[in-house]
């Protein structure tokens, strides 16, 4: 099964770091050459694209902020020329700017609105052109609990990730007659930098909320992204996995 996603060429928003990069050495790891997205930690994304080299895999970065529109275009067209058309696309790039409700400043509002979903939007939008010229085509977007269950503080975040929800089910609908599935990922708590920064007090409440008492690993991510770009999941559309340990049923 590791030569699942052979001659597959696969493009992760947010790869240098994370659950983007444990999903790329995934992809990789199961045939796919991978297309690195990065904005700023070019180290970071030149050091997951040697590590799939050295296990035999195939990749290149790319620099782009996913919600600047003409490096979104210029990002696609490099994947293209270097690796070939993107058969799979990961939506996973996104920020967080936490605060209350009445705190929130509409500058924290707007930036992570404009990554989160208005990036997923842009990058969807480029993928579907050539996905329905070949007819065929695989896009996970990452979505998470808290856009199911909400999470205060997280006014802005939780609206982001409801929002991919939408855009999955409505995508799904309209690209369905040209081979194209679209999926969604729903993270709980995952033991990333985002969570790392959390004091223990935050964590052990956090873990009182999930029944399998353990946060997720990046990899849980990955598996999961790995099964909806496989054909494993070719009769799967506009649907989301919920990886979270029971915290939201």
């Amino acid at each position: 099964m590791k030569d699942m996603l052979k001659d597959k060429v696969a493009l992760v928003t947010g790869a240098s770091r994370g659950i983007g990069k444990a999903i790329a050495l995934a992809l990789a790891e199961n045939g796919a050459a991978v297309a690195v997205n990065y904005s700023s930690s070019e180290a970071s994304a030149v050091e997951v694209a040697e590590l799939i080299r050295k296990n035999d895999g195939k990749a290149e970065i790319f620099k782009a902020r996913v919600n600047v529109e003409p490096e979104v275009e210029e990002m696609f067209s490099g994947v293209e020329k270097s690796l070939g058309p993107v058969d799979i696309l990961v939506n996973n790039a996104g920020i967080t700017k936490d605060n209350l409700l009445m705190r929130m400043k509409t500058e924290e509002w707007d930036s992570v609105i404009d990554v989160n979903l208005k990036g997923a939007f842009l990058c969807t939008r480029r993928a579907v052109k050539s996905m329905m010229k070949n007819r065929y085509g695989k896009i996970i977007n990452i979505s998470s609990v808290v856009g199911f269950a909400g999470n205060a503080g997280q006014f802005n975040y939780s609206a982001a990730k409801a929002g991919i929800i939408g855009m999955t089910k409505s995508a799904a609908l309209e690209c369905a007659s040209r081979g194209i599935r679209v999926n969604a990922v729903a993270p709980g708590f995952i033991e990333t930098d985002m969570t790392a920064s959390l004091s223990d007090d935050v964590k052990a409440a956090y873990m009182e909320k999930i029944p399998l008492k353990s946060l997720g690993s990046p990899e849980d991510i990955a598996n999961a992204a790995v099964y909806l770009a496989s054909p494993l999941s070719d009769y799967m559309t506009g649907q989301t996995l919920h990886l979270n340990g029971g915290m939201y049923l």
